[in-house]
Formats: structure tokens, sequence, C-alpha cells
């Protein structure tokens, strides 16, 4: 953009754009097509070889997953998550302190997210890339064993838990493995929340979420993480006899 000698309002009325539009675009806040792309780079008088390769190199990126752009008021290691998310054959959550995310209702992410300090403005966005990754789960083998203390956190309110925990049982009714584990366990697994991603063909990938960001463990550092699964395996009430409780603290609510 430094070869023009235009203002930002000059650009943009040549364009056909507000001067705010154009300069969300220039900072990477709106997304941009490969059209888009042409029409700006030929108001900037970019030369036609370097316009072509810009031009192209927008394409591939449209053709790209939803992850491969930043979005705005969300932090950069989900689109890292959402890109091996997307890769995977199978995926398993271990949630100790809430619903995992890939499961979440709207009200419920929101009440979560307001309460670790994400500005009103950024939360719906947040949300509308949550609501991206979750296509995933139909496409994969996926089972989310929870914490039956995380079913009595009323994130967003008693309503917004209610909506959670009936989207729960509709979630075992069409096949998806939600499988609660029972209060004792063994300390290993209550150290912290995890989500163990299998490949077709390379090995598992642990992601482990922090405040504000996440950590990823590979090869030997995940044989433990594996072995934790088996066992919440053997542990957890069938998706069963977890549909049946995730009733019964519904209706108490």
């Amino acid at each position: 953009m430094e070869q023009t000698t235009l203002s930002l309002e000059a650009a943009a009325r040549a364009i056909g754009w507000s001067a705010a539009t154009l300069s969300r675009t220039e900072n990477g806040k709106r997304h941009i097509t490969s059209e888009d792309v042409a029409t700006v780079l030929a108001i900037y008088g970019v030369p036609t070889a370097q316009r072509e390769e810009l031009i192209a190199s927008a394409r591939v990126g449209a053709l790209a997953g939803w992850w491969s752009r930043p979005l705005p008021g969300v932090l950069p290691d989900v689109g890292t998550l959402a890109s091996y998310e997307a890769s995977a054959s199978g995926i398993t959550d271990w949630s100790l302190s809430a619903v995992p995310g890939l499961l979440h209702t709207e009200r419920y992410a929101a009440g979560i997210m307001a309460d670790d300090g994400v500005e009103p403005q950024d939360i719906e966005v947040r949300w509308l890339a949550r609501l991206r990754r979750q296509q995933v789960v139909p496409t994969v083998d996926y089972v989310a064993f929870i914490h039956e203390s995380a079913l009595r956190r009323p994130f967003g309110g008693v309503d917004a838990l209610k909506e959670q925990l009936s989207h729960l049982e509709d979630a075992t009714t069409r096949g998806l493995g939600v499988r609660i584990v029972r209060e004792h366990v063994p300390h290993r697994v209550l150290l912290h929340s995890w989500m163990l991603l299998d490949f077709p063909d390379t090995t598992p990938v642990l992601y482990v979420e922090l405040y504000g960001s996440g950590v990823y463990l590979h090869d030997s550092e995940v044989h433990g993480y594996e072995k934790m699964r088996s066992m919440l395996d053997h542990r957890a009430l069938s998706s069963a006899d977890s549909r049946s409780m995730i009733r019964q603290l519904r209706e108490r609510l």
C-alpha cells in the first residue's frame, strides 16, 4: 500500500468503500476476496506482475480454512487448534471445570467468556469461531469425558446451564460420545483438562488450554495422556447412564 500517493479517504472513494472499511481491510480486521484485492491493487497502481502474484495469493487464502485468516478479538492460538481439529480423525476431550468448548451452547459459552473478562464486543466473534470449530464434531470419532462437578457450574446463569445440559443430553441421543466421570478419580487426572487429537497419518497431539494461550505436547509427552484416556474410558459412566445423570441434574435446577 506504500506505493500509492492517495490518501486513505481518496483511495476509499475510488474503490467505492468507506474509509473505515478500507482501514479495517488494511489492518487485517476484515476478510478480503481476490476480487477486492484486484480492485485495490489497481487503484493503488501496483505493477502488473506484482499485482498478479498478490491476487493469486489471495485466491489460495480463500481456499484455505477459515482459521488461516486472523479474526479480530479471537486469540491466534484458536486458529492453530482449529487446524489441528480439522485434520484429526479422532478427538478426546477431558474437562474438569466446564463443558468442553466443542459442545458449548451460545449462552453458556458467553457466560464463561464474560467470567474470563472478555470484552463484550469480542464475545460474539469468539462464539462464531467456536461455532465453526464445532462443525468438525460430527465428522470425527469424538468423545467427551466430563467430570460431574463441571455440570453444576452455572456459567451464564441457571437457565443457560439448563439449556447446556439439554444440549448435552441431545448430543448423546445423536450418537456423540458424552460420558460423565464421577467424583473419585486419581490425582493425576485432576491436574488439568486436556484435548487429545488423533490423526490418520501422524502421531497424536495433546492440547492444554491456558489463560490467553495454550500448549501442545507431542511424541513421548503424549503417552501418559493416552493411558489416562484408557483409564477414563474404564471409569466413566456409559453413554446411557451419562444421559440419565445429565437429565436428572437438569431436572433439579
